[in-house]
């Protein structure tokens, strides 16, 4: 085949080429199988090949060569082109710098040559004005003003600036030589202005900006220019408040304006801020009013609640308004404003949400007791009533008589939401309607009046009712239901701490009252926890009071000393059982009336008092052998139920009362041994020895030796 650069170009496979070779050289591949196959053929070819291969290769090194000796010569070429270049730019880069100094002299000679041509101009053409404005002061000197410009309506933009100037003129004159020429300009003045203002009202109505903007740019340099501003204000408000909603139509007609003002006027800050002030003072101002003068003496809730919203609208529709240009200080603009239509208002509010609160706050409890029938009884606050409670705090004596209460706690969630849904609104409102500088005071105030009606005359009453409810220890078949006050009042000082922290402490936490309204809470919450201490105490002390009244009851000396010691088929006593079902009971009450720490705290008092009721119980029986079995088994129910209390040290009692009554039972040869016990080794040796007393066997076996 005939080789040729092309045959080795990218992508190129040797092992390919060399098969495609010998494909094509007869004798030299597969074809005609193994007899065709001629290797010295193939052989003679390949060295063909190979010559042919030597042959193109140094004519494509020739080519090379050659390429290379042009490009050099180029190269070489293209370096003495591109330095003839820079010489040609360098020449050209010189000449440019001469032209632009020639062009910066003659600029400099023409600057000269108009400021003197300027110097010479302006004196002629002052004194060309003045001959001319002279010409029309002779006319109002003569009477008649004879000139096309005081006669042509069409051209009384140029009369307005003409009579403008002679109104400033005619002000310099003296007035004894000049009273009838300054009458005849100022009255001429006075005229075009009016009919300016007339021409700028009817461009108003037919919305044609382009003439509005003519007329207000001449009157500009009239005295009556405000005036023409205030008839634009005026005509802007008309049709403007169709709707009940005087805030939104308020926001939609200063978007409106805002538009249109840039357009028209010079100044469209000035006669922007002009436009909301004169809605301040007027639309807003006798709206306000309205609403509010007409609730504030027959309806101080509606009155309180109108103030809010009308004070928030108006604020949220001033921050609406801070995105206009009113001048370069707007807050402060607005913020007067706002002042203006509500200072009478706010000066009297706290004292208003305060009577308010107390006069609601009185109506809902009263309300609530009435509904219970209940008349509130009156709590002492003299020195006769504190002593009464510091003896009930240090003797835990029930003074004065027990009343029934039927079960009711007097605690309502109906009414603490009503109470705090009344407050809450007051810190909003105090929040929005109070100065900065007062704002932590007034929140005060407000706080106190929630401690005063839920925390003094709701739950301090409900506590103190469910205390003189509380039974004596020693009564039987008692009702307890102070743990359901317990219960409530918990919830409910929950929410009163809720309300606390997300109403007030926002209010007051970068001041002074805050020290204030933490001592308040913590003085009300010690209060409260000394009389839910006192009451529980008490409460569990009746627990424990009718355990022994059970035990006293239910529980016979025959239960330990059976006179058939053979024939015991009872697991527990009857007394064990129904003080375990009680205790049970208690448990479960407890549980549900607390919640935290409380609950181990509460069950730990009580399972102590459970353990000591039972051990000085069963220290007032003698035990035969029989008996002090029943006596363990009796100490093991009592465990099972202690294992309701989830209380270590509780459990551990038990336990050690459960070793203490195998005393009752074991050999007297294992006595000491048992005494040397794990549980018993580190108790006193007198508890050991009395509880191996109540032994029937004590004196007949000489048990009294072992403690000798």
């Amino acid at each position: 085949m005939a080789t040729t650069a092309q045959l080795f170009e990218e992508p190129f496979d040797a092992d390919e080429y060399i098969e495609r070779l010998a494909w094509r050289t007869p004798g030299g591949g597969s074809k005609g199988g193994a007899e065709a196959f001629d290797p010295k053929r193939l052989l003679e070819e390949f060295e063909n090949h190979i010559e042919e291969l030597k042959q193109l290769d140094e004519k494509i090194q020739r080519r090379v060569e050659k390429l290379e000796h042009q490009c050099h010569r180029e190269a070489k070429e293209f370096a003495h082109k591109v330095q003839d270049l820079q010489r040609s730019n360098q020449v050209a880069f010189q000449h440019f710098q001469e032209l632009d100094e020639h062009i910066s002299y003659v600029a400099t000679k023409v600057c000269h040559l108009g400021d003197q041509l300027e110097g010479v101009n302006t004196p002629r053409q002052r004194a060309v004005e003045a001959q001319r404005l002279m010409t029309y002061f002779n006319e109002f000197l003569d009477g008649d003003l004879r000139s096309d410009v005081f006669n042509n309506p069409d051209k009384i933009k140029e009369a307005a600036d003409i009579i403008q100037k002679l109104h400033l003129i005619a002000q310099e004159l003296p007035f004894d030589r000049f009273a009838d020429v300054k009458a005849k300009i100022a009255s001429k003045y006075h005229d075009l202005e009016r009919q300016l203002i007339q021409e700028f009202t009817a461009a108003q109505r037919r919305g044609e900006i382009g003439r509005m903007r003519e007329v207000a740019a001449v009157l500009l340099h009239f005295k009556g220019y405000a005036h023409c501003v205030d008839v634009y204000i005026k005509q802007c408000q008309e049709g403007a408040y169709l709707r009940n909603d005087v805030f939104e139509d308020t926001s939609v007609l200063c978007q409106r304006v805002n538009k249109q003002v840039g357009d028209v006027f010079s100044s469209p800050e000035t006669v922007m801020a002009k436009l909301i002030q004169n809605i301040f003072e007027n639309k807003l101002q006798a709206h306000v009013k309205e609403k509010l003068d007409e609730t504030r003496h027959s309806d101080v809730e509606q009155y309180l609640k109108n103030l809010y919203d009308l004070y928030t609208r108006t604020t949220a529709l001033a921050t609406r308004l801070t995105e206009f240009n009113l001048g370069s200080d707007k807050h402060t603009f607005l913020s007067k404003l706002i002042k203006s239509i509500f200072s009478t208002y706010l000066e009297s509010y706290i004292d208003m949400e305060r009577d308010y609160l107390r006069n609601r706050g009185a109506v809902i409890l009263q309300r609530y007791y009435d509904s219970k029938n209940h008349h509130k009884r009156p709590i002492g606050t003299g020195s006769i009533q504190e002593l009464k409670e510091r003896i009930r705090q240090r003797t835990n004596l029930p003074l004065g008589p027990s009343i029934d209460t039927h079960g009711e706690t007097f605690l309502s969630p109906e009414l603490v939401v009503n109470l705090l849904q009344e407050t809450r609104h007051a810190f909003e409102r105090c929040h929005k309607l109070s100065d900065p500088s007062d704002l932590p005071k007034n929140a005060f105030s407000i706080f106190l009046l929630l401690v005063e009606h839920l925390c003094v005359d709701h739950i301090d009453y409900a506590l103190e009712i469910g205390l003189s409810a509380i039974p004596s220890a020693d009564a039987k078949n008692a009702n307890l239901y102070f743990l359901d006050v317990v219960q409530q009042a918990n919830s409910i000082f929950h929410l009163f701490d809720k309300q606390f922290n997300d109403q007030l402490m926002p209010l007051i936490s970068s001041s002074p009252k805050l020290a204030e309204c933490l001592h308040k809470k913590k003085e009300v919450i010690e209060q409260m926890e000394v009389k839910l201490d006192t009451g529980i105490d008490r409460t569990l002390n009746c627990m424990v009071g009718q355990m022994k009244h059970i035990l006293a009851t239910e529980q016979k000396k025959t239960d330990f000393r059976p006179e058939d010691e053979n024939n015991v088929m009872i697991q527990y006593t009857t007394a064990c059982s129904k003080v375990c079902a009680y205790v049970s009971r208690q448990v479960e009450h407890v549980r549900k009336s607390m919640d935290g720490k409380n609950v181990d705290t509460v069950l730990t008092e009580l399972g102590v008092r459970f353990h000591r009721l039972i051990h000085e119980h069963l220290q007032q029986y003698s035990y035969s052998s029989m008996g002090g079995m029943l006596a363990i088994c009796d100490v093991a129910e009592y465990r099972r139920c202690a294992k309701d209390f989830r209380v270590p040290l509780v459990l551990q009692l038990f336990d050690t009362l459960h070793a203490l009554c195998n005393l009752l039972v074991v050999a007297p040869d294992n006595l000491k041994q048992v005494c040397s016990g794990e549980q018993l080794t580190n108790l006193d040796r007198n508890l050991l020895h009395a509880f191996v007393q109540l032994r029937a066997d004590y004196r007949s076996a000489r048990l009294g030796r072992h403690f000798s």
